[in-house]
């Protein structure tokens, strides 16, 4: 169920804040318990027998999180059940999202194994990543063990970031399941929040990504150098507005019900330097791997060849959590070779240059990446990065550039502007 479609502005939505607000209004646990069933049912819409697994999920982090606890208050060490609760999650999540690839490499090499027909469950690495946080958390001492299964089951499910984020940790919102504030002024900002993000995702995100979709569907003979740069240009803004609009739906949502999410963009591409872009992109997700993965392995407090690693390792996993195909591992590689030569040198070299080709270098490596992460067949990937940099005789514009150009050319200065804090102070 998409939060810009009928079935949820005119029905889902407004069945549930008015059960939420009407018979319910004070009685927290009861709000609890509604929005537990609610969300099921949300998600239960589009994958009925997958909520079994996320039921599951449920039931085993809670466990581990009791467990963790018990080893605590008896003087045990706490490795088993934390040790316990990552491979089971993450067993899980490969399982569902990495066998069949995994197994096709496998085969490749060599190997004969009958590879099945895994359907990948919705939102299953937004959950997951959130039920990890919340056993790690209970292990950190950052966050109190949960003891009402009722009350963490909402915590997991709770359906305005359950299936596009943003991926909350448990010590941002354990509090908040329990005690929580409501009011009008509150209520009023997350309908506004939400609606903003809507107009992300209907009106910029949906049109321009009609360009991007013409390009993407071209055959490789037929794009030009500017072509291939524009279908870029018009992935870029598509992926931004339709992540950060649905993430600002899921604050909004939030809002409204007396949650309050942490941002999870914050302008990216006003960015000087690959590292301020991910300071800036996906912020729950960059938070969540250097927390509880680049912090653990070592961070950068150790030798260069070390903390060089750790950035290899965590971007691998960055690009490989987007979805298992190779585009996303390589993607994930590249702003690790990026961030690695920014935090090496270049970074302090960028410092000494005019704040325009700053921004320039940033906008142009992204452009690149966006490529590598929109394009998953390899082959298709490799011949559009050869149209783009007119490798091959490739002609530099043709009669379909200036058709699309001059076609999509309002959306996209709407799309530009909106990309920056001068399209929000001019909105406010």
């Amino acid at each position: 169920m998409l939060f810009s479609s009928s079935v949820f502005l005119f029905l889902f939505l407004p069945v549930v804040l008015l059960v939420y607000y009407l018979p319910l209004r004070r009685w927290r646990q009861g709000q609890n318990v509604f929005l537990l069933l609610a969300s099921l049912g949300f998600y239960a819409w589009g994958e009925p027998w997958f909520v079994l697994v996320m039921l599951g999920s449920i039931l085993a982090n809670y466990g581990f999180g009791l467990w963790v606890d018990a080893c605590k208050r008896a003087g045990r060490t706490c490795a088993p059940p934390l040790v316990t609760a990552l491979a089971v999650n993450l067993g899980i999540l490969f399982v569902f999202k990495y066998l069949t690839f995994t197994l096709g490499i496998l085969n490749r090499l060599g190997a004969a194994f009958v590879i099945p027909g895994i359907e990948l469950p919705i939102g299953i690495s937004f959950y997951t990543f959130q039920t990890m946080s919340y056993t790690i958390d209970v292990y950190r001492d950052d966050a109190k063990v949960q003891r009402s299964l009722v009350n963490f089951g909402t915590f997991v499910t709770l359906f305005p970031q359950l299936i596009a984020g943003p991926i909350i940790k448990y010590k941002d919102l354990g509090d908040q399941i329990d005690q929580r504030t409501c009011s009008t002024d509150k209520f009023a900002s997350g309908v506004q929040t939400f609606m903003v993000g809507m107009a992300k995702k209907v009106l910029i995100a949906n049109n321009v990504g009609m360009l991007w979709e013409s390009y993407k569907a071209m055959a490789l003979g037929e794009l030009t150098v500017a072509g291939s740069w524009l279908g870029v240009l018009a992935f870029t803004f598509q992926i931004y507005f339709d992540f950060s609009g649905y993430s600002d739906m899921a604050i909004g949502l939030g809002r409204m019900l007396g949650f309050e999410f942490l941002p999870n963009f914050n302008y990216p591409y006003i960015s000087k330097s690959i590292t301020e872009f991910w300071r800036r992109w996906h912020i729950s997700l960059s938070t969540w791997f250097r927390e509880y993965l680049y912090i653990p392995l070592g961070g950068n407090r150790c030798s260069k060849p070390r903390w060089m690693f750790n950035l290899l390792v965590v971007w691998a996993a960055t690009g490989i959590w987007h979805g298992a195909s190779w585009n996303f591992l390589i993607w994930g590689l590249y702003f690790a070779v990026l961030l690695i030569l920014e935090k090496a040198f270049l970074g302090k070299l960028l410092q000494k240059l005019p704040a325009a080709l700053q921004h320039l270098y940033t906008l142009f490596l992204v452009l690149v990446s966006w490529a590598i992460f929109a394009i998953e067949d390899a082959g298709h990937l490799s011949g559009y990065l050869r149209v783009m940099f007119g490798l091959g005789g490739v002609p530099l514009a043709d009669s379909a550039f200036g058709y699309y150009l001059t076609s999509y050319l309002p959306i996209l200065c709407v799309a530009g502007l909106a990309s920056t804090p001068l399209g929000a102070s001019l909105y406010r």
